[in-house]
């Protein structure tokens, strides 16, 4: 069974692409097919739902290896991912970024600092063994790609290239866009690899982190053939992102120190404390910050439109007279385009909230959080992170059973109709302070019961 209760038949018949869910794995998890292959980059190899190769020293391997007969959980849930995003197994990445547009993003950057040490500690080990080392920023575009000039010269056939797109949802199972995608380092081996064209390769990658903000940055990986199948390469390329790192930490400013922070918990107009001044800002300008303040790495024109308006019929002009006069509230250099994106870095209150659960404080984060973020905001994308937020403390509150934080959040203008809540402090609390709390669900239940359901009423994330 799945961890979230149905079994794998099920999963698989929700998949998109008939080629994975018919092919990708057995009832009992094993991949079909019976043969074995041993490719190189110069080679074919079996795909997702064939055996998998074996890739030089699989018996060292730390996990079921490659040829084995099994598809490890990571990539079995990556395929999944790669279908729902409607990835083709028989397309190839998609270059994003021209040289113009390349430079002047990677040169902002923050991982431009790193760069130094990244090659330092890679570029031999890349160049003599053949190999590619790379790096993408936190969406999966390649913003480094360099090494040995034979494999540079492969590796574009599948546009392995700087300026391309490989995260896990535009590329599919690939060694960086999984990491970002589990934020945490990942080798694939070959026939692991969703498309087709990258099934001669096997890369290892590792999420590099922000260190004062936790934030991924991007990822740094190394590409290569067989010789890589080897758990060496993914404490290798582990060792390099924790090198960048603290190159980051050394090189940059202390905590909060330079940076704008942005305060959108339980407020309808969000505030921006920004070169020793604080901003208010409209609605619109709030969710556009709280956009970019989510999306460091930047947000194209087309999919911020998007993301503000829910109606479609608003053009890309009314948002350019929008990011235009917000540009001119907070400086020309501060918000920036082609992507747009906030220069410096903004410390956001959500964000923080979000990493608070994220490494399980969760009385911090529930004493951090003032209330639903922009309340009444109707941007899709604001709320969706509102409704995201909210929805991962409230479950880590009723997980947790602390009768404590379960008050806060049950007796809070968001959270006094919430029933599941009050069912959750009626259980945690003690008796002699149960009396209140019972007569309180049982109102809400009687409510329930009479007509009014969860949808009707107001939620815990609505503004009051």
């Amino acid at each position: 069974m799945s961890p979230t209760g149905r079994d794998d038949l099920d999963e698989e018949a929700e998949l998109s692409d008939a080629w994975v869910a018919g092919r990708a794995m057995k009832a009992d998890g094993t991949a079909r097919g019976g043969g074995e292959a041993t490719p190189g980059p110069a080679e074919p190899a079996p795909g997702p739902g064939e055996a998998l190769h074996d890739a030089g020293p699989a018996p060292d391997l730390p996990v079921e290896a490659p040829g084995s007969g099994q598809v490890r959980p990571l990539v079995a849930a990556s395929w999944r991912r790669s279908a729902r995003a409607h990835v083709s197994p028989d397309g190839a990445a998609r270059v994003e970024l021209d040289e113009d547009e390349l430079a002047d993003f990677r040169d902002g950057h923050p991982l431009a600092a790193a760069m130094p040490v990244i090659r330092e500690l890679m570029g031999a080990y890349a160049t003599d063994g053949e190999h590619l080392l790379a790096v993408c920023d936190a969406a999966g575009r390649m913003l480094w790609v360099e090494g040995h000039p034979a494999t540079l010269r492969k590796a574009r056939g599948m546009n392995f290239v700087a300026g391309a797109r490989w995260s896990e949802a535009a590329a599919g199972t690939n060694a960086p866009g999984t990491a970002l995608a589990v934020d945490r380092p990942v080798q694939v081996v070959a026939a692991e690899h969703f498309r087709h064209l990258v099934r001669a390769w096997t890369c290892a990658a590792a999420p590099v982190h922000d260190p004062h903000s936790g934030r991924v940055l991007g990822a740094v990986d190394i590409t290569g053939g067989r010789r890589l199948a080897h758990p060496h390469s993914l404490g290798f390329v582990q060792a390099v992102a924790r090198a960048a790192e603290s190159q980051l930490a050394l090189l940059g400013p202390a905590p909060g120190a330079g940076r704008a922070s942005l305060a959108a918990l339980g407020r309808d107009e969000a505030s921006l404390s920004l070169g020793g001044r604080r901003v208010r800002l409209s609605r619109r300008h709030s969710e556009i910050l709280v956009l970019l303040a989510h999306r460091p790495e930047g947000v194209g024109g087309d999919e911020l439109l998007t993301l503000l308006y829910e109606d479609e019929s608003v053009t890309p002009v009314t948002l350019r007279a929008e990011l235009s006069r917000l540009r001119a509230l907070l400086g020309p250099d501060v918000l920036r385009s082609r992507p747009y994106r906030l220069a410096g870095g903004v410390d956001a209150d959500f964000a923080a909230v979000d990493r608070r659960l994220a490494s399980g404080a969760v009385a911090a984060a529930a004493g951090e959080y003032a209330g639903p973020l922009l309340p009444a905001s109707l941007a899709p994308g604001v709320v969706r992170l509102r409704e995201r937020l909210a929805g991962r403390l409230r479950a880590a509150l009723v997980d947790r059973g602390d009768p404590g934080l379960l008050a806060d959040w049950a007796y809070s203008s968001w959270g006094e109709d919430d029933l599941v809540v009050w069912r959750a402090l009626c259980a945690a609390v003690p008796a002699a302070r149960l009396p209140p709390v019972r007569a309180r669900l049982d109102s809400l239940e009687a409510e329930l019961s009479a007509g009014a359901t969860v949808l009707q009423r107001p939620g815990p994330h609505t503004h009051r």
